[in-house]
């Protein structure tokens, strides 16, 4: 089968694009055959070999944690999936992941694809949906009649993060980019600020401020006053500490993203329910995957959810 892989980190020229030998899966775990995964900035610091020590790989590795794809085979003990069955999952960020035509996958992270959508278009789902989901209610402890802002909701985690906030009765309030404003406020936001150009201030205080950019963190810092009293300041910015304050009981979190197929299943029935919507900006076969780290590394991609495709899914 064909895959993308790096047997040394270094920059986007370290991936090849190659055949290796047609994987089996061993017990409690399924082959899929891919349809798509999708490209998460953190891939590329996989690659570089910046992240050895949350997320250790042996090389050589295949990157792509997202997939969407058809079951293929199953191993011992497997029960709650079949031969056929179309599936999404967020898949072990240490092993082998889905750029390729075949990824072994354990049948735990996996759950039934949406039906409403290509399943190529659902690999752009499940991590960062699963990142905005845990970020506002599990660590926000975000609730109906509050008030949230999304700083850099412009990503497509903040697309979502948009999406599921206001769809569980919240008051959004979003910064973006002029080249992104509008996906956002289509995404559902309330209010939309400009961070280019506008002072980031708000009316009354928030309930929850959820960062998505890499601000300076006296920046980052700066807007913790804007969060009320036990409140909740929520990260995905994992190199840098997220600032709270504790004299006021404004709680700190950062995000560390878990598969969670029961959590993937209920955002997969929203996505079906046409309560939440998938974007994808751009798809990308599966052999120019080095051009596309290399495009990443240049800043040319566009906002939006970049999925990957195998010839032939």
């Amino acid at each position: 089968m064909k895959a993308v892989r790096f047997h040394e980190y270094g920059d986007a020229d370290v991936l090849r694009y190659e055949d290796v030998e047609t994987l089996v899966p061993g017990a409690g775990e399924v082959l899929v055959r891919v349809a798509a995964t999708a490209f998460n900035p953190v891939d590329a610091n996989i690659r570089a070999g910046f992240m050895q020590g949350p997320i250790p790989t042996t090389l050589p590795h295949t990157p792509g944690y997202d997939v969407s794809g058809t079951v293929e085979a199953l191993g011992d003990g497997v029960d709650a999936v079949a031969v056929g069955d179309a599936v999404v999952g967020f898949l072990p960020m240490t092993a082998d992941g889905a750029s390729a035509e075949y990824v072994v996958a354990p049948a735990e992270s996996l759950t039934a694809a949406p039906t409403s959508l290509p399943l190529a278009d659902a690999a752009a789902l499940p991590s960062v949906a699963l990142t905005a989901d845990q970020a506002l209610f599990e660590l926000g402890e975000l609730k109906a009649g509050q008030r949230v802002l999304i700083t850099g909701a412009g990503g497509a985690v903040g697309s979502y993060a948009v999406q599921l906030a206001k769809q569980a009765g919240v008051h959004v309030i979003a910064t973006a980019s002029p080249r992104s404003a509008e996906r956002v406020k289509a995404a559902g936001a309330d209010e939309v600020i400009d961070h280019t150009t506008s002072a980031l201030t708000t009316a009354e205080p928030i309930d929850v401020l959820l960062n998505l950019a890499p601000l300076d963190p006296e920046a980052f810092a700066a807007l913790v006053p804007l969060v009320r009293d036990g409140g909740a300041v929520v990260s995905t910015t994992a190199w840098m500490p997220t600032p709270g304050d504790e004299s006021r009981g404004v709680r700190a979190s950062t995000v560390f993203v878990r598969s969670d197929a029961e959590q993937l299943a209920r955002l997969v029935a929203l996505v079906d329910g046409g309560e939440l919507r998938v974007e994808v900006a751009e798809r990308v076969p599966l052999a120019e995957l080095p051009a596309l780290h290399a495009r990443a590394a240049a800043g040319e991609l566009p906002g939006g959810k970049v999925i990957v495709v195998p010839a032939g899914a």
